[in-house]
């Protein structure tokens, strides 16, 4: 699309969205380059957004996203709300395993990370806060898909679904059974299916009127993984953040 063609809020968006977790910092002409408008188009972009505080520019006169978007972020149900409601059971949850516990949403077809919590000696993943992956690769992926409409379900396991080690999960067949088992256990275990070293166990959070909103696991080196061991306190961690998200078993009929 040429940036003639582009209304000015779409060229606004295509400024941040320049921005990603490999892209931190930008020049006004890699931002001018990523977002695919001229550099006096870009220019003129990039001043109004940093006026009004969306982006900073440093010394070096790269441009970083700006605290004014953090602030507007703090505000979203799914984001900071979520977190700070999840976060002493998410800390119970790394008490008792003392590996990686994250909290996550679903953003179509695409896990979100909203919340992760590590120790020294933790499995290595590639996870940070902000962070995306495709459902079907992890395990609280898995737990939201499972819980998804048919029909999204579908549609999803048409693919195409990459595969990031021999063991993701790519096969149509394959996946089903596996939402299917998800459904069944009230657990979803993922493993070597981002890297050949981790196994995550994840169970569904809901909200008040019983809905999947969330997700938590806790992911450990697949080596010594004790999986029977993990799933009662990954269960404890989602039931208490639905509880404390107004979810009631007794109203809704539903189990987490």
């Amino acid at each position: 699309m040429t940036t003639t063609a582009r209304s000015a809020p779409d060229r606004l968006l295509a400024v941040l969205a320049a921005f990603d977790h490999g892209h931190p910092a930008l020049s006004l002409t890699d931002i001018s380059r990523r977002a695919g408008l001229t550099l006096t188009t870009a220019h003129r972009l990039v001043g109004a957004l940093t006026a009004w505080g969306a982006l900073e520019r440093d010394a070096d006169g790269f441009y970083h996203v700006g605290l004014r978007l953090w602030e507007l972020a703090a505000l979203a149900p799914r984001g900071l709300a979520l977190r700070q409601i999840a976060l002493p059971y998410l800390e119970d949850l790394y008490e008792a395993t003392h590996e990686n516990v994250q909290l996550a949403v679903r953003d179509g077809a695409e896990v979100v990370y909203i919340e992760w919590l590590s120790g020294r000696s933790a499995v290595g993943v590639h996870i940070r806060v902000g962070a995306r992956w495709p459902l079907h690769a992890t395990g609280v992926g898995l737990a939201l898909l499972a819980h998804e409409t048919p029909g999204f379900q579908e549609d999803y396991c048409a693919g195409p679904l990459t595969a990031f080690t021999p063991y993701t999960l790519t096969d149509p067949a394959r996946l089903r059974r596996s939402l299917a088992e998800v459904r069944r256990t009230g657990v979803a275990v993922s493993s070597r299916q981002v890297t050949d070293d981790a196994l995550s166990v994840a169970a569904p959070v809901r909200a008040a009127a019983g809905q999947v909103a969330a997700a938590v696991s806790v992911v450990v080196p697949q080596a010594d993984a004790e999986v029977p061991a993990l799933v009662p306190a990954v269960r404890l961690a989602a039931r208490g953040i639905s509880r404390a998200l107004g979810w009631r078993p007794e109203r809704t009929d539903q189990a987490v």
